[in-house]
């Protein structure tokens, strides 16, 4: 009778061969949500620390970290309106371990003719922080008392009001041009480097008006340093009860330019991975202690799936190049 140990482990040799080709990619590219995070997560703001997007991102990073057993590093990473920061994350690995936080992504569109990414394509939308409402700030040296006084200067000398914003493409420098189209009036845009720098000089007295966040005005507002004449919002702002909408200061609904931030994720990030850091987030901002520093930035939660969260945000796209061409911004 014939030997055929030979030919049994030459064949044993194959099938672990073979077995080892059909493990080998799920092990080198780990792509699963059970596998995710892998290793330290990097959320790139791309403004400076202080800003909107960079404080909520943060809080929520912190929290991730927690609830997740690894480190959530927030990396600034500013220039170019928000596109410098935008277009490293389009091009990094989309295995799900770079996010962008941003809140103008779409204004960013908008306004950049010549992005090295598309906003639509290149990036995955994962999850919403939440909408703030801005403020609608002057100093009091000014003399403008309610926002009608600001607006009756506008019209009585046409183009003679300035406004100061943290720079081309910014939630401030939209969110302006929103209210002009709204109220009929134009002013001249003086974009600044980062929302602290436009702060100064309307403080100084050397520029009229400014639309911020509360993030960056409430503190100053709380001071007497800057006079709120409203707020961009649907419903007033429960820490500043006595300061009207803009809706409610005559102008119709058109003037609420809500900002909002939240996370995005490189298009070919794996289904998978997307759905986990939304519900992850999802559970962040429910923990205690984001709620309760969210609730005195004036912060309204919007919960959403991604999938809502990519409708939102396609409908943002398409608001934001509609106000450049009705507020004629020249595109860049």
């Amino acid at each position: 009778m014939a030997d055929n140990s030979g030919g049994r482990h030459v064949a044993a040799r194959l099938a672990m061969m073979i077995a080892g080709l059909a493990i080998g990619p799920a092990v080198s590219h780990p792509a699963s949500a059970q596998e995710w995070p892998a290793r330290n997560v990097t959320f790139v703001v791309p403004l400076g620390a202080g800003s909107a997007s960079d404080i909520m991102a943060r809080l929520v990073a912190d929290q991730l970290s927690r609830q997740l057993g690894r480190t959530f590093i927030v990396e600034n990473r500013p220039g170019a309106g928000g596109t410098i920061g935008a277009g490293i994350v389009a091009k990094s690995n989309p295995d799900g371990h770079t996010v962008l936080a941003y809140g103008a992504l779409a204004t960013a569109n908008a306004l950049y003719s010549k992005l090295t990414f598309s906003v639509v394509d290149d990036f995955v939308p994962v999850v919403p922080f939440g909408l703030q409402p801005l403020a609608v700030t002057t100093s009091p040296a000014k003399g403008y008392k309610t926002l009608g006084d600001l607006i009756a200067a506008g019209k009585a000398k046409p183009g003679a009001l300035n406004f100061s914003s943290a720079g081309v493409g910014s939630a401030s420098h939209f969110a302006a041009e929103q209210l002009l189209v709204s109220a009929g009036i134009k002013a001249q845009h003086i974009p600044l480097k980062g929302a602290s720098e436009s702060l100064t000089e309307i403080m100084a007295g050397r520029v009229d008006f400014s639309v911020q966040t509360f993030t960056t005005t409430l503190a100053l507002i709380r001071d007497g340093k800057l006079l709120p004449l409203a707020v961009s919002a649907h419903k007033r702002v429960a820490d500043m009860p006595n300061v009207p909408t803009t809706i409610e200061a005559g102008l119709d609904a058109s003037s609420v330019y809500p900002f909002y931030s939240g996370l995005f994720l490189p298009a070919k990030t794996p289904r998978a991975i997307v759905e986990k850091l939304n519900r992850e987030t999802a559970k962040a901002l429910q923990a205690p202690q984001v709620l309760a520093r969210f609730k005195t930035l004036g912060v309204e939660p919007m919960p959403m799936s991604a999938s809502e969260f990519a409708d939102f945000f396609r409908k943002d796209v398409a608001a934001a190049r509609a106000l450049v061409k009705a507020a004629g911004i020249r595109r860049q």
